[in-house]
C-alpha cells in the first residue's frame, strides 16, 4: 500500500503477531492507527459491554477496521483429531473468541465507517472453517467457530451495503504465521514472519472493491471456498 496520510485504522488484536505487525505497517505509511487489545487496554471482545465502551469511546470514523483476534488453543485445549475429544467447555471457548468476539465488533463497526466513501472491515478466518476445503477433518471445534464466523461476516456484508454503499466487508485467510498462535504447528505448514504477512494482508485489503464485499479471500486474494 502506498502513503496514505490522513487515513485513519482501527485494528481489533493490536498486541498479537499479526494484529501488531499490521499497526507497524500501517504506520509506517503515513497512516493515524488506533490499536485496542486485551493486554494493551483491557478489551475483551467475548464481552459486550467491554466492546461497547472500548469502540463507544472512539471518535470520528475509520478507513480500515481489522478484527485480529483468535486463538487456535485455548485454555489448554488443543484441535481434536477425533470427534470423540470434543467437549462443550473447549467448543463453547472456541466460539465465543473466534465467532461470538467478531460479532460483538460487527454490531460496533456501522458507526465508525464513512457512509459515502470506500472503507475495508476485515475479519481475519483461516482456511480451516472452509466447508468446502475440508479434507482432512479434526480439529472440529475451531473449524466450526471459524466456519460461523465466516457467515457472519457474509451476511453483515448484505447488511452493512443497505448503509454504507462503499464499505467493502471481508473474511481474510493470513496463511500460517509464525506467531506464538501457531507456535505448536508451524512444522506442517510453510509459514510467513508476521511483517510479510502484515504486507500480504494489507496488498489484498489495498485491491478490493465494493463488488467484493462478503467475500472469503486468502493472503493472495484468491477467493477461499466456503
Amino acid at each position: 500500500m502506498e502513503r496514505n496520510d490522513g487515513k485513519r485504522a482501527l485494528v481489533i488484536g493490536a498486541s498479537g503477531g499479526i494484529g501488531g505487525a499490521v499497526c507497524a505497517a500501517l504506520e509506517a505509511r503515513g497512516w493515524a492507527v488506533t490499536g485496542l487489545s486485551r493486554s494493551g487496554e483491557g478489551l475483551d471482545v467475548t464481552d459486550a459491554g467491554s466492546v461497547a465502551r472500548h469502540l463507544g469511546a472512539l471518535e470520528g470514523e475509520f478507513d480500515l477496521i481489522l478484527v485480529a483476534t483468535g486463538a487456535l488453543e485455548i485454555d489448554g485445549a488443543r484441535p481434536e483429531k477425533t470427534i470423540r475429544d470434543v467437549t462443550p467447555a473447549a467448543m463453547a471457548a472456541q466460539f465465543a473468541l473466534n465467532t461470538i468476539g467478531p460479532a460483538l465488533v460487527l454490531q460496533q463497526a456501522p458507526k465508525l465507517l464513512p457512509r459515502r466513501q470506500r472503507a475495508v472491515l476485515a475479519v481475519l478466518s483461516a482456511r480451516v472453517g472452509s466447508i468446502g476445503d475440508n479434507r482432512l477433518g479434526g480439529w472440529y471445534s475451531y473449524r466450526v467457530a471459524k466456519a460461523g464466523a465466516n457467515q457472519l461476516v457474509h451476511g453483515f456484508a448484505i447488511e452493512l451495503a443497505r448503509s454504507h454503499a462503499q464499505a467493502i466487508c471481508v473474511a481474510l485467510h493470513p496463511g500460517t504465521v509464525s506467531t506464538e498462535f501457531t507456535r505448536n504447528y508451524q512444522d506442517r505448514h510453510a509459514t510467513v514472519t508476521p511483517a510479510q504477512s502484515a504486507e500480504n494482508l494489507l496488498s489484498v485489503i489495498d485491491g478490493l472493491t465494493p463488488d467484493q464485499t462478503g467475500g472469503f479471500f486468502d493472503w493472495a486474494g484468491k477467493a477461499v471456498p466456503w
